[in-house]
C-alpha cells in the first residue's frame, strides 16, 4: 500500500517542462489559426493550453502538502479540477462561432480551442507522446488535409450571395431576376437589421456564368442598395 509520503509531487523543473510544452503545441496551432486571420488565433490558443496544463497539474499535484500533512489517509480524485477543462472549455468555443445569415463560421476554431484544451491537459500529466501526436494530426487536418480534400467534396458553382435591400423594398423581385439569369436558388434567409435588410442566398450557378456579369446585373435593380459574394 502507498504510503502518505509518497503521494507524487512536481519540482519547478518539471513544471517548467510541462507548462513549456503546453504553450509551445498550443502556440503551434494558435500559429495556423492567426495566419488564416480567425478571431481566436496564436495567443487564445496559447493561454487555453497553458491553463489547461496548470489546471491538471493543480489538481494531481497541487495538494500535496494537504495531502502528506494529516495523519490519516486522505483520499482525493486528481482528475476532478482537470475533468471541469472539458465542460468549461465549451463557454469559450461557443463565443469563437458567428452565425451570418445562412453561413456558420469559426466551428473549425472552436474545435481547435477544444483540442487545445486536451493537448495541454496531456502535457500537465506528463503525456508528452500524446500531446505531441494529436498536435501533428490537428495541423495536418487544418493546412494538407484542407486542400487534399477540396477537389472531391468543393462545389465549384454553388455561391452565397450577400444582397443588401433598400428601404421598404422586397426580396421577390431580386431572386426573380437570379432566376431569369440561370441561377439556381437553393436558399435564402432575410435579416433585417434597422430600415436595411440583408439577403442571404445560396446559388448554384449555371455553367459558364461570369460572377462579374451576375453582379452587375442585380446592382441595376432598384431594390438593390448593394451587393457581393460571401
Amino acid at each position: 500500500m502507498r504510503l502518505v509520503l509518497e503521494i507524487p509531487s512536481v519540482g519547478w523543473d518539471d513544471t517548467l517542462v510541462r507548462l513549456a510544452i503546453a504553450a509551445g503545441l498550443g502556440s503551434l496551432i494558435g500559429l495556423e489559426r492567426e495566419l488564416d486571420e480567425k478571431a481566436a488565433g496564436l495567443r487564445t490558443h496559447m493561454l487555453v493550453a497553458v491553463g489547461s496544463a496548470l489546471f491538471t497539474m493543480v489538481g494531481a499535484y497541487g495538494f500535496h502538502g494537504f495531502l502528506a500533512g494529516g495523519e490519516a489517509v486522505i483520499r482525493a480524485d486528481p482528475g476532478r479540477i482537470a475533468a471541469q477543462i472539458v465542460t468549461g472549455i465549451g463557454f469559450l468555443g461557443a463565443g469563437a462561432i458567428i452565425r451570418q445569415g445562412l453561413s456558420v463560421r469559426g466551428l473549425t476554431t472552436a474545435a481547435t480551442l477544444w483540442v487545445v484544451a486536451a493537448i495541454g491537459m496531456a502535457s500537465g500529466a506528463g503525456y508528452y507522446s500524446g500531446a505531441v501526436v494529436v498536435t501533428g494530426v490537428v495541423l495536418f487536418a487544418l493546412w494538407p488535409l484542407r486542400f487534399v480534400a477540396r477537389p472531391f467534396f468543393e462545389r465549384p458553382h454553388r455561391r452565397r450571395i450577400a444582397i443588401e435591400l433598400g428601404a421598404q423594398r422586397r426580396a421577390a423581385p431580386v431572386l426573380s431576376a437570379l432566376e431569369e439569369l440561370g441561377v439556381d436558388v437553393r436558399s435564402f434567409s432575410l435579416d433585417k437589421e434597422g430600415r436595411t435588410t440583408r439577403l442571404d442566398v445560396l446559388a448554384e450557378l449555371p455553367h459558364g456564368a461570369r460572377d462579374e456579369e451576375i453582379l452587375l446585373r442585380l446592382g441595376e435593380l432598384d431594390e438593390v442598395a448593394g451587393v457581393r459574394w460571401s
